[in-house]
């Protein structure tokens, strides 16, 4: 899903740019690139203003995009636009939302036990549901209860697995079990109260020696 939001950005940009949903998007990103100019993040480039032309605007957009996504940068902006291409890219028929073999059984099996499931996800809430609702494996929205996405706060920060647990309204936040496969994230969680367990998946980042987590290699373990 990555590298087709990275392909078809100048794309979307030139179909959309008049439209209100793409303005706003246009806008979170100036904002975003200003605030990078100013801390001295590498990638950043000036965005010219509105008078110079669709084609000038749209060029130093693309170019900054390409460079948060190439940083994998958990940035609400780009998470937001990015939702926006996809959704495109779902309704043409053009993505499909792939998730490991043992994820639509576990969720079965967890809603028909009475247990609420939620997705934290860096992924903006309209790209989650745009996933879970077209996947390989059909449509597994119907096992979900909710989404957070990085308007709830960075996942690497404690205080966002706080306004989880004040959002669902638990009465301890060890009531919530949060799975993960990354470190930094179990860690946040785990200082926030939460239960933790890590899911060992190819491609992931290898773990501390002594970590001192539970890990998985397959949701049928939970």
């Amino acid at each position: 899903m990555f590298p087709y939001a990275r392909d078809n950005v100048r794309k979307h940009l030139t179909s959309t740019f008049d439209s209100e949903e793409t303005k706003e998007d246009i806008k979170l990103l100036r904002n975003q690139i200003e605030d990078d100019l100013r801390n001295g993040i590498v990638g950043a480039a000036p965005v010219p203003p509105d008078e110079a032309g669709k084609e000038a605007v749209i060029k130093s957009l693309v170019t900054n995009v390409e460079s948060m996504i190439k940083a994998d940068r958990k940035i609400t902006s780009l998470k937001q636009l990015q939702g926006h291409i996809w959704r495109t890219g779902f309704e043409k028929k053009e993505l499909q939302g792939v998730v490991f073999k043992d994820v639509p059984e576990a969720l079965k099996n967890w809603h028909a036990s009475g247990i609420k499931v939620y997705i934290y996800s860096s992924g903006s809430r309209e790209a989650q549901r745009l996933l879970f609702g077209n996947t390989t494996y059909g449509d597994l929205r119907k096992f979900l209860c909710g989404y957070f996405d990085t308007t709830t706060g960075n996942k690497r920060e404690t205080r966002s697995y706080f306004e989880i647990s004040q959002s669902l309204g638990v009465d301890n936040p060890s009531q919530i079990l949060f799975i993960t496969d990354v470190f930094q994230e179990a860690v946040a969680a785990k200082n926030a109260g939460f239960e933790v367990i890590i899911s060992i998946r190819p491609g992931n980042a290898p773990l501390p020696e002594n970590h001192g987590f539970r890990t998985i290699k397959s949701f049928s373990e939970i």
